[in-house]
């Protein structure tokens, strides 16, 4: 181990014993007292020397024996200190691709934030690289999405639509407008290329006549049509396969000026497509009458109501919520929809809860729970 402070929190003295790393509360944490000898023992965790040297350090300070370990197990308790070479053999792989590193190195420092254990920030980045996701939707919303998870490290990023890429595709972070034009697939497939950190080799092909190809399970869904009613109310046959095979799935879409994230289901364990519809025939009986008449009539090649700053505010949301999950944790689009609306933008969220008459068999199963931040420093003693 090459214990090091978590670059990525600010450090500052609060007084001449306290000092706090971070400046946000949820993940700021104050230590102390901190003598002057051992505030310069901590000031070599610096992720450049293994403990043995470190406790060799430690001696020719004059500091007791068993110092160095018991300063690092109290940073450690208070979430502090990471391992420069940890992670394991996939952390390690990543290493070796330094230009993919150095393009995530704002990510890696995100995640050392969120999770505390030395090694598990490298280890949940080197784990986007083995995952499957599939984007259904190449418009405003998905192929952004789409490229925002390839730059984050995902290693394989499917994107699934059809037609032609139309002008009102075109968006910036999406694609481009030299696509116009082109297969709406072909250009994310494109986008995801030139979006991801370092080289991502082709998709192997299937041989004409050939066995089919062996592919990583999906991760998770994200269901971003170009036509947001599709995202604001969801079909649940559409679904139906990803329910079959407990496939988590995410919705998120733009709607006449109104944008939706969630919900995320978790299929057994949270609300679905299914539960949203008969929950909404509940409290207004003509909702399914509307909502056949909307699904009936096409649009073909109208532009629909999706203003670019609202689309990729769904976008960014719905991607960190994708990439939060992706990484081991619920985030709160789980049985839960956030939505906003122009022109004020307000976002707010309401629950999804599993109906007891879905055939999916949420009802009456416990959702994760999330863990929420403190509202001020965490103290912890160190010395």
């Amino acid at each position: 181990m090459h214990p090091m402070v978590k670059p990525a929190l600010r450090r500052a003295w609060r007084d001449r014993q306290y000092v706090q790393f971070g400046a946000t509360p949820a993940h700021a944490v104050v230590v102390g007292p901190v003598d002057t000898a051992t505030g310069s023992l901590m000031s070599l965790f610096d992720g450049t020397r293994g403990l043995p040297l470190l406790r060799e350090e430690a001696r020719s300070m004059g500091l007791p024996e068993g110092q160095v370990d018991t300063l690092l197990g109290r940073l450690t308790k208070a979430g502090l200190v990471d391992d420069a070479t940890g992670g394991g053999p996939a952390a390690d792989a990543l290493r070796q691709r330094a230009g993919a590193l150095d393009r995530l190195r704002p990510d890696l420092a995100s995640l050392s934030v969120v999770h505390p254990e030395p090694g598990g920030a490298v280890a949940r980045l080197a784990a986007r690289g083995a995952m499957r996701v599939q984007i259904r939707g190449a418009g405003r919303v998905g192929a952004v999405v789409a490229a925002v998870l390839a730059a984050s490290g995902v290693g394989k990023v499917e994107v699934l639509d059809g037609g032609l890429t139309e002008p009102w595709d075109v968006a910036p972070g999406g694609l481009p407008a030299e696509a116009v034009g082109e297969r709406r697939a072909g250009a994310a497939e494109q986008l995801v290329r030139r979006s991801a950190p370092g080289r991502v080799p082709r998709a192997p092909r299937r041989p004409p006549g050939g066995p089919p190809l062996d592919e990583p399970p999906l991760s998770l869904v994200i269901v971003a049509p170009r036509d947001g009613l599709a995202a604001y109310a969801p079909d649940p046959a559409a679904s139906g396969e990803w329910i079959a095979t407990g496939t988590p799935h995410l919705h998120a879409g733009v709607v006449e000026a109104t944008g939706v994230v969630g919900p995320l289901v978790l299929p057994g364990g949270s609300a679905c497509a299914g539960c949203l519809e008969l929950a909404r025939a509940e409290r207004d009986p003509a909702w399914p009458r509307m909502l056949a008449q909307w699904r009936s009539s096409h649009r073909g090649s109208t532009a629909g109501p999706c203003d670019l700053g609202l689309a990729t505010a769904v976008a960014g949301l719905a991607a960190a919520h994708a990439l939060a999950f992706l990484d081991g944790e619920l985030p709160a689009s789980t049985g839960a929809r956030w939505e906003a609306s122009l022109p004020l933008l307000d976002w707010r969220s309401s629950p999804v809860r599993a109906h007891r008459d879905c055939t999916c068999g949420a009802a009456g199963q416990t959702e994760g729970e999330r863990a929420s931040g403190a509202g001020t420093p965490q103290d912890t003693m160190a010395g």
